[in-house]
């Protein structure tokens, strides 16, 4: 079952990631000039910093945040911190770009799918954070690698030693009960 799950988990983590590698290498570094604008034309700030307006700084990063975080979650390296980062671009992206409560009562039905789709994908973030990226990946390897390097059995073999330890401890203290009550026992 263990390598079923493995198998699944690495599928499932690519399924997740490759909405956001294609939304940045297939549409905001190819049509930046476009993005960069469109993020203008729903208010991103427009300040001039350095000879160039902050709006395109902000694709910047997010191009930066889509593509990390979604190799990050691809592989399962540092996944949490991946699934962070495209937490926060869900974030922002939602926020200002499918705002269904302001957009024109046509558009409004698309506009409020598109939000429940990343309230969604939001929730599969939010996931890998707290459980991280699972079976098969390079941060489940690295932890069992440093688990497996100790003198500490691990798993169920752990769990067995502490299960037969807290036995002998409890047969031990009623034993104890037993000689030092008296009447009881012989």
């Amino acid at each position: 079952m263990g390598i079923i799950q493995g198998i699944l988990a690495c599928v499932g983590r690519l399924m997740i990631a490759v909405i956001f590698l294609l939304s940045a290498l297939g549409n905001k570094i190819w049509n930046f000039s476009s993005v960069a604008e469109l993020m203008a034309s729903k208010g991103m700030p427009q300040n001039i910093i350095l000879g160039i307006p902050a709006h395109k700084y902000l694709l910047c990063g997010a191009i930066f945040f889509l593509i990390v975080g979604g190799i990050s979650v691809a592989i399962g390296f540092k996944a949490r911190l991946g699934a962070f980062m495209l937490l926060l671009f869900l974030l922002a992206a939602t926020y200002y770009f499918h705002d269904f409560w302001n957009a024109e009562s046509d558009q409004q039905p698309a506009e409020m799918i598109q939000f429940l789709k990343n309230l969604a994908i939001s929730g599969t973030m939010l996931f890998i954070i707290a459980n991280g990226a699972g079976p098969g990946s390079l941060d489940k390897r690295k932890k069992s690698k440093r688990a497996g390097s100790g003198s500490q059995p691990s798993g169920r073999e752990s769990d067995k030693n502490r299960v037969a330890n807290s036995d002998a401890e409890s047969s031990e203290s009623l034993n104890n009960v037993r000689n030092k009550t008296p009447g009881f026992g012989g």
